[in-house]
């Protein structure tokens, strides 16, 4: 133990500035399809202090899950946590890419605005202990060392140390984990930097006590000049792009890049009004444009906005609660005390769509000044209801014919959506409201009070009566010209 101990604190001492990591990937201890195609993480960085909490979509049977996360400390049972699944819902539902529903008013009548937000994540003991006692022999003989090993909620936690790639690799091979094809190539730069691996599998007993059904986010914190994720390890067992989503919280303003661009997505675009029932698709072929657009290797903002407690307005509009004091502490947001000046906290969230050739370098991020706030959203506009017989009425539904055509352009060049039919989308209100063509053409300008019989009769004579007048009036009674005398 003393052994051990020692050991933990030199790797401390000797590489607590170099890495800070997570971002690892699957391995397997059967044959099974596991592929990470979405990630989630959540950051809380002040200072040189860095909380990471990890979830993932993982498919498949969790007694063949387990993962390799390179992490730049040895770390101590007390920085490692298991977390409820349900941080990570109510992030995501606050701050993904939003639909915004407005209507209009009725032009013909009272003006009443209304704003609407569309609410829219068995073996003897003994034998046992000979065969570890042989293993860590055999761990020697490859250059790895545990470091630590822990057992966490449900999961059994090893922390290892290795002098290079293949030695880890053949270790993880011999002790059942299958290895990606890749990831001898992908672990060298990380062993290279004496990073330390955070190897984790489920320990199914635990499990199945605690009753969960899936994977639960793991979340560790550390010490560390370096802000970064390494992606890298993350592509060995990828099959094809990853997403990864980064809810980044700090105290001063928004979490950002420094190797790579970001780029704010498309917000405040007015899209048809039947994008409400296809949104997931819509925003799915927008960021997919947005994308390629970007030479697929950009960092894609959609979401920063200050959400201390002090702050009032935290989303415009909200579609679901802004994170509250439990909220924060759970993340690891430890310096919200409560609803004072000195608990402020920037939200961000970052969409990063990598692939091994466009994103050949870890994210490395930091920390900047700049609270501005953003939000993607986009609008859709009900047409206003009730009877809109009037000349207001008839100027609304002009330009509301309008409105859509620019709508359906929008929609073209957001998504690259067309549709022949998109046409009666747009002649909708029009036609449904087109003037009567048997409708009186009636003189309107004389006023048919003082016409004889007035509206009874019709006045067809009278409507005449008054233009001749003024006819003959301009001609007869008209000055004449005194001629000049020559």
């Amino acid at each position: 133990m003393k052994r051990r101990i020692t050991a933990i604190f030199m790797a401390m001492l000797i590489i607590s500035t170099d890495v800070s990591a997570f971002c690892g990937f699957y391995v397997a201890k059967a044959s099974t399809d596991l592929f990470n195609e979405k990630s989630e993480v959540i950051l809380v960085r002040d200072g040189d202090h860095t909380v990471i909490t990890m979830s993932n979509d993982f498919k498949g049977d969790v007694k063949d899950f387990a993962m390799v996360v390179p992490v730049p400390v040895v770390l101590r049972e007390d920085q490692i946590k298991v977390v409820e699944r349900e941080i990570f819902d109510r992030l995501d539902a606050y701050s993904a890419p939003r639909l915004v529903e407005y209507h209009d008013a009725n032009p013909c009548q009272p003006i009443v605005q209304r704003d609407m937000a569309m609410s829219k994540m068995a073996v003897p003991e003994m034998s046992m202990r000979m065969q570890e006692e042989v293993m860590e022999d055999e761990d020697k003989d490859y250059g790895v060392t545990i470091e630590a090993e822990y057992t966490i909620g449900e999961y059994d936690i090893l922390l290892l140390s290795a002098e290079e790639s293949d030695g880890l690799e053949t270790w993880l091979t011999r002790n059942g984990y299958q290895i990606p094809a890749k990831a001898a190539e992908v672990l060298e730069p990380y062993i290279l930097s004496d990073t330390k691996f955070f190897v984790v599998k489920v320990n199914l007993d635990k499990q199945q006590k605690n009753g969960f059904d899936y994977l639960r986010p793991i979340q560790i914190s550390f010490e560390s000049d370096r802000f970064m994720l390494p992606i890298r390890l993350g592509m060995a067992n990828a099959n094809g792009p990853q997403d990864l989503i980064v809810y980044a919280f700090t105290r001063t303003g928004r979490v950002e890049p420094v190797n790579y661009r970001t780029v704010k997505m498309p917000t405040a675009n007015k899209v048809p009004l039947f994008v409400n029932r296809y949104f997931g698709e819509f925003y799915q072929d927008l960021f997919h444009r947005a994308y390629h657009k970007e030479g697929r290797s950009a960092v894609f903002l959609e979401y920063a906005w200050n959400v201390s407690p002090m702050q009032g307005v935290k989303c415009d509009p909200c579609v679901s609660p802004p994170p509250v004091f439990g909220d924060f502490a759970t993340a690891g947001v430890n310096w919200v005390t409560g609803m004072n000046y000195e608990s402020q906290v920037f939200f961000t969230r970052l969409h990063v769509r990598y692939t091994k050739d466009r994103f050949p370098q870890d994210l490395q991020f930091q920390v900047t000044p700049n609270a501005e706030h953003f939000q993607a959203r986009y609008v859709i506009t009900h047409p206003a209801k009730g009877d809109l017989n009037c000349e207001a009425g008839d100027r609304y539904v002009r330009d509301l014919e309008n409105r859509r055509s620019l709508e359906v352009k929008e929609l073209a060049a957001l998504a690259g959506w067309t549709n022949p039919n998109y046409a009666d989308y747009v002649t909708e209100y029009s036609k449904r409201f087109k003037p009567d063509k048997y409708a009186p053409q009636r003189n309107s300008f004389l006023p048919s009070a003082i016409l004889p019989g007035g509206d009874d009769d019709g006045g067809s004579w009278a409507k005449w009566l008054f233009p001749l007048a003024v006819i003959l009036g301009v001609t007869f009674l008209r000055p004449k010209r005194k001629r000049k005398d020559a």
